[in-house]
């Protein structure tokens, strides 16, 4: 039962670098854009005390509503009671990453569009909408030079 509340508790894991990951930051983290609109998640990085996010934000996904030099505001959901509030946080850009939740979305919209282009030439009517996985075809297994096996399974016994 823990007893400390501190601002970073029960964080051992959360903002812990992984195996073979600690040191400094590489340099690319430091080179993304970022622009207002642009979808991010929030990951703590352990390495970087200064603008952390505060450890309910970690795993999130939010909004970039301001950019500034060297930090982004985000702005995140939060579920309070039985309501969602809207919660603006800064945050450093070492803490969050592109999101690649829309990217599916977006090859779809793409591949769409180009299907929707090659029907509309050829005059063939295709429906663009995603399908679950439909049930294999029927088969038909022959019997000639091919004897069905009886498999029975083999009875116990001790081998002393």
């Amino acid at each position: 039962m823990p007893h400390s509340f501190g601002y970073r508790a029960r964080t051992r894991y959360m903002f812990a670098r992984k195996f073979r990951e600690h040191g400094p930051l590489h340099l690319s983290t430091y080179m993304k854009v970022y622009k207002v609109g642009d979808i991010v998640d929030i990951k703590g990085n352990g390495a970087i005390q200064k603008g952390m996010p505060h450890k309910f934000y970690h795993g999130k996904t939010g909004v970039v509503y301001n950019v500034t030099k060297s930090a982004v505001g985000v702005i995140v959901h939060k579920r309070v009671g039985n309501r969602y509030m809207e919660k603006r946080v800064n945050i450093r850009i070492e803490h969050i990453n592109h999101s690649k939740c829309r990217d599916d979305f977006l090859r779809r919209v793409k591949e769409n569009a180009a299907a929707a282009k090659a029907a509309r030439e050829s005059g063939v009517r295709v429906s663009l909408k995603r399908l679950p996985a439909q049930p294999r075809e029927a088969r038909f297994v022959s019997t000639q030079n091919n004897e069905p096996t009886t498999i029975n399974a083999i009875p116990y016994d001790t081998l002393i």
